[in-house]
């Protein structure tokens, strides 16, 4: 592992900015001499290394230079049979995994509560894809991973080519992938991963679930920017070591779905944050998982909220608070806020914090704000909450009523949510965050789907469309 501390293409970009080198190529700010506002004066000294594909810096497209051997680096870290850099995100990398391993027609297993990058995939590749209703966890009134008995049912119905799965969820929260992967392989199709809340989980440590690619999954991508000190838009693709298919075809994707001109500083930051993962020893993480029970300690004294406890199957650095009953998310957020201290994200009933890959050293700023909070939330006025129910009957197996091919024939109109009712979604309708879609697109939109949508409208939870308050785009009926 002694290699794994060289961070070549960081070296080479200082490197290179160390020799001053006077631009007369692209960008335009000129290794930050032509800066757009004096503001941007913070930004001069990072723009040195802002640099493009200048002779010895190679090509992300045809990498046989420092981008080769920066991404050699990571294959053998996380011990795949290659290792791509990403820098449109996770997103690019669903999409690309989508579109190597389906075509037209060709059938995928979906569960319901993906993010919306996959759903955008399966519409790109034009794959018929069968939904299946992940387990629900009654207590947390929320959906969890697909149930192995739902997944064989799948498989003994239709010709599925290939899985797709969120691992682990956007809570922290794992599941029985290996029984999974184990299913899908035995019907010689793929198993296809999103990881990208778990980049972290290729570090050993006995508090940690497994890693995708060590359960062997066919494609996992990971953000490395999530949980990883990485820049934000940056992610891994990895092809598992158990494929034996070609990777020419998600090369190409790759190609035509991310930028031409890649950022350097965008792969640098993957390139030395793979570093950062492999120099991290079990004392580290240890250290990590002390601090983890530390901020668990102080915010579990929080009154206007419950500590959800982990298990096993939870990845420990995401802490999640329940609301108790007569306070709202949106208030306690807000209180915290008010303390600089920034949540990843809130739904109508839970607040997620999540933990770094480092020990945090402002106990006693976040014991001050618990304590302000118990004081302040105390003195509000106390009212009741609406609970929203997601599901009350399930529906193992579902498809569309219309595929995507038809849908992009079909016209829409804007109509009431009173009217959607029975109609079929033109667009998919996805409360962000986390961006998980609660209707999708060419889905018939039934009264549970209403009521959900208009239960979260109360709790002021946001959506990705915009006049969801006012209605919907729908199929438009051929009279």
């Amino acid at each position: 592992m002694s290699k794994q501390i060289r961070i070549p293409l960081w070296e080479k970009l200082q490197s290179v900015a160390s020799e001053h080198p006077m631009s007369f190529h692209v960008p335009g700010h000129k290794n930050g001499q032509v800066l757009p506002h004096e503001s941007w004066e913070v930004f001069r000294d990072l723009m040195r290394y802002d640099l493009t594909e200048l002779p010895g810096l190679d090509d992300l497209y045809q990498p046989d230079g420092v981008i080769k051997e920066a991404m050699s680096l990571a294959r053998d870290f996380f011990d795949s049979r290659e290792t791509f850099f990403l820098v449109n995100g996770s997103t690019v990398g669903n999409l690309a995994m989508i579109l190597q391993s389906v075509s037209v027609g060709d059938y995928i297993l979906v569960p319901k509560n993906v993010h919306k990058s996959v759903i955008h995939g399966l519409e790109l590749s034009g794959a018929h894809p069968i939904f299946i209703e992940p387990d629900y966890d009654e207590t947390l009134n929320r959906a969890i991973f697909p149930r192995l008995a739902d997944v064989r049912q799948a498989f003994n119905t239709y010709p599925i080519k290939a899985m797709i799965i969120t691992y682990p969820d956007y809570f922290g929260t794992t599941g029985d992938l290996e029984s999974l992967i184990t299913c899908v392989h035995e019907h010689e199709a793929l198993m296809l991963v999103d990881e990208a809340h778990g980049v972290h989980l290729s570090l050993s440590h006995k508090d940690l679930p497994p890693s995708a690619l060590s359960l062997g999954a066919d494609f996992v991508v990971q953000s490395a920017h999530k949980m990883a000190p990485s820049l934000t838009q940056t992610a891994y693709l990895h092809v598992g070591k158990g494929y034996e298919g070609e990777t020419t075809r998600i090369k190409h994707y790759l190609d035509m779905l991310q930028s031409s001109s890649p950022s350097y500083l965008l792969m640098a930051s993957l390139d030395a944050s793979r570093a950062y993962l492999a120099s991290q020893t079990r004392h580290d993480l240890d250290r990590v998982m002390e601090s983890v029970k530390a901020v668990k300690e102080v915010l579990s004294a929080l009154n206007s909220a419950t500590l959800i406890e982990s298990n096993k199957q939870t990845d420990p650095l995401k802490i999640t608070l329940k609301a108790r009953p007569g306070y709202t998310t949106k208030a306690i957020e807000t209180a915290f806020r008010s303390h600089g201290i920034y949540l990843e994200f809130i739904t109508d009933q839970y607040l997620l914090f999540v933990h770094g890959l480092a020990p945090f050293t402002k106990l006693e700023k976040l014991q001050e704000a618990v304590n302000d909070l118990n004081h302040t939330l105390k003195k509000a006025a106390i009212h009741d909450t609406m609970k929203v129910v997601r599901k009350k009957v399930r529906q193992p197996l579902t498809e569309l009523a219309l595929d995507y091919q038809t849908l992009r024939e079909c016209q829409s109109v804007f109509v009431s949510l009173e009217e959607a009712m029975n109609c079929i979604a033109a667009e998919s309708i996805v409360p962000y965050p986390p961006g998980i879609p609660l209707v999708l697109k060419g889905e018939r939109i039934n009264q549970e789907a209403i009521r959900a949508i208009k239960q979260l409208i109360v709790a002021q939870v946001n959506f990705q469309n915009q006049a969801i308050s006012e209605g919907v785009f729908v199929v438009k009926e051929i009279e």
